[in-house]
């Protein structure tokens, strides 16, 4: 336990430094308007565990699952890198592709959260999970509604800006075709006006 500590709080101090950034899924946007933008994402690998419980607590538990499966707790004891962000959505919803924030969507108690694989990942070279609970998945590519925000995220500030991005995608004549999600960019101990938080709503190509 002290090791996978140990590894957690690198990787978050990584994360935090500007010279030593966690990486980011690549992306293409296709459009863009001060805080809100339509982005397409390739096609990604995932880690995987479902869990049970509030937002918060859930996102806790899927992270400390995942992470131990990056740290070592696979087949080939092996480390594997580090990206942003960790996904959650509801279990059962539409698969969403990312790679570099906490990822959150909706309200309930099952989620399923998600850690995006190294740029380069299959399934054939990944290795396999320890605890059963993990799951690797391949998700085909995506196109998001994005909004960008910063500070704490409440689930006021989740409605408020959930609402914004649904009046941004009408607006452009566009369909959503899955629900919300929440991405998160940061460790815990960041600065609340520091934090880069995301609603992001999968549409129709």
């Amino acid at each position: 336990m002290l090791r996978l500590f140990l590894a957690l709080l690198l990787g978050f101090v990584l994360a935090g430094n500007p010279a030593m950034a966690t990486p980011e899924p690549h992306f293409t946007t296709r459009l863009a308007e001060g805080d809100f933008s339509v982005r397409e994402y390739p096609a990604l690998i995932v880690a995987e565990v479902s869990v049970t419980g509030d937002r918060s607590t859930a996102a806790g538990q899927g992270f400390r699952l995942l992470a131990a499966y990056i740290f070592g707790g696979n087949t080939r004891k092996a480390s594997i890198a580090m990206n942003a962000p960790v996904i959650q959505q509801p279990a059962g919803s539409a698969k969403i592709a990312m790679t570099a924030p906490v990822l959150q969507s909706g309200e309930g108690k099952n989620w399923t959260v998600r850690f995006v694989m190294p740029e380069g990942s299959t399934l054939e070279n990944l290795p396999r999970p320890n605890n059963p609970r993990v799951h690797l998945r391949a998700l085909a590519p995506t196109r998001m509604g994005v909004v960008r925000f910063s500070g704490l995220v409440w689930p006021s500030t989740i409605a408020a800006r959930t609402k914004a991005l649904e009046r941004f995608i009408q607006q452009h004549n566009l369909k959503t075709i899955g629900p919300p999600a929440i991405a998160q960019y940061n460790p815990p101990w960041t600065l609340w006006f520091m934090r880069r938080n995301e609603v992001m709503i999968p549409i129709a190509p």
